[in-house]
Order: C-alpha cells, then sequence, then structure tokens
C-alpha cells in the first residue's frame, strides 16, 4: 500500500518555514563572519563547539568570504520563503544543495584538528545543508500529485 503524501495544507508552511529557518541561520552565521571574523573563526559555531577553528590558521580574507558566501544563501533562502514558488524553490535547492555537497565533501576528507564527536555533529550538520534545501523544493511535487 503506497503512503500516502502529508496534507497539502501542511506542506506550504512547513516549506516556508524551512527556507526561512535558514535563511535566518545563515544571516546570523553570515553578518557574525563579516563583522566579526576572528570571534567567528575561533568560535563558529557557538555553544563551546570550535569547528572552524579546526582548521588552522586564521584568514581574515577567507572568513568574510564565508560570511558573504552565508549572506549570499540567507538571500536565496529568503526569497525561496516568500515566493514559494517551484522554479525559486528548485533553484535555491538545488544551488544550496552544490555548495552544501562541495562543503561535506571537503569536511569529509579533511579532519583538520576535530576530534570524533566534533566530526561527527559537524558532518550531520553539512549533510542536512546539502539535502534539506532540495527536499524542502521537493514538497512542491507533493502538492501538485494531490
Amino acid at each position: 500500500m503506497k503512503p500516502s503524501p502529508p496534507p497539502r495544507k501542511l506542506l506550504r508552511p512547513v516549506r516556508r518555514l524551512g527556507f526561512a529557518a535558514l535563511g535566518l541561520v545563515n544571516l546570523v552565521w553570515g553578518a557574525w563572519a563579516v563583522a566579526a571574523p576572528h570571534h567567528f573563526f575561533n568560535t563558529f559555531p557557538g555553544f563551546g563547539l570550535h569547528w572552524t577553528a579546526s582548521y588552522p590558521p586564521f584568514n581574515q580574507h577567507l572568513t568574510v568570504d564565508l560570511g558573504a558566501t552565508m549572506l549570499t544563501l540567507a538571500v536565496l533562502f529568503a526569497g525561496a520563503a516568500i515566493a514559494d514558488r517551484p522554479a525559486v524553490s528548485w533553484l535555491t535547492g538545488v544551488a544550496t544543495a552544490v555548495f552544501g555537497t562541495l562543503h561535506f565533501g571537503y569536511h569529509a576528507l579533511h579532519a583538520g584538528h576535530m576530534g570524533t564527536a566534533d566530526r561527527v555533529l559537524s558532518l550531520l550538520s553539512l549533510i542536512g545543508g546539502a539535502v534539506l534545501p532540495p527536499a524542502l523544493a521537493a514538497s512542491h511535487h507533493l502538492e501538485e500529485s494531490e
């Protein structure tokens, strides 16, 4: 028996909220990296973790560039949340999946100075960043199939 998709009325708000949440996270992280690159490098992602500092040495240019990339991702995610159109969602999902997949690939091959627990947590978060946006975009298909 084929499982039934979630009710259509739930898909749109969940998709928009998902894109908005991703936009907010990238906005905060991006602004942090641009405004305070050394602090970002030493303390990202926060909560007592120091993932970026596990890849020394600090480079202000690269840290600010990462922040600019995150701000760009925030704009894409916000656009997808606001427009909620398949073409915009797919462009956002595919573009951010390219970034997320390449970012994951680098960290999967290079551990830096991370311990096992930090590495596992960082890789899981990177997988989420690569998979969640296209999954949100794909939810338009579920609406169309009803």
